[in-house]
């Protein structure tokens, strides 16, 4: 039986660009990068060190000529924060593109756009 999620596959043009976006912005840490040498590189990121899911980054064009089958869409994705209004603040104050807050039945959400224009969410966790 499955009993969480371990790694989510995020697809990028750009992965040092992704990393210090989800570094330097939005607070997440490197957990690991690999490098087989012949163009397949993942970098392997978290909110912390000891996080249950961690993003993995992946190079999009190298998968797509790996994997052509593959979906390389962005997936929605949901974050939750117990310090909502800072982490909004503060991806703001880091020149992010911040949705406005919306409330929703199950709490309070905003959304931000990384370097690539990918939106992911936020919901306020307390």
């Amino acid at each position: 039986m499955i009993n969480k999620v371990g790694q989510i596959m995020l697809y990028v043009n750009n992965q040092d660009e992704a990393v210090n976006f989800w570094t330097e912005k939005v607070g997440f840490s490197v957990i690991s990068e690999e490098d087989n040498g012949q163009g397949m590189r993942w970098i392997e990121i978290a909110p912390a060190k000891d996080a249950e899911t961690s993003i993995i980054l992946h190079n999009k064009e190298f998968v797509a000529k790996m994997s052509p089958e593959l979906n390389l869409g962005t997936p929605s994705l949901m974050f939750f924060s117990e310090n909502f209004d800072q982490l909004r603040s503060d991806l703001s104050n880091k020149n992010v593109t911040v949705g406005e807050i919306v409330n929703m039945p199950s709490g309070r959400v905003f959304n931000f756009a990384d370097s690539e224009e990918n939106y992911f969410a936020v919901m306020e966790k307390k």
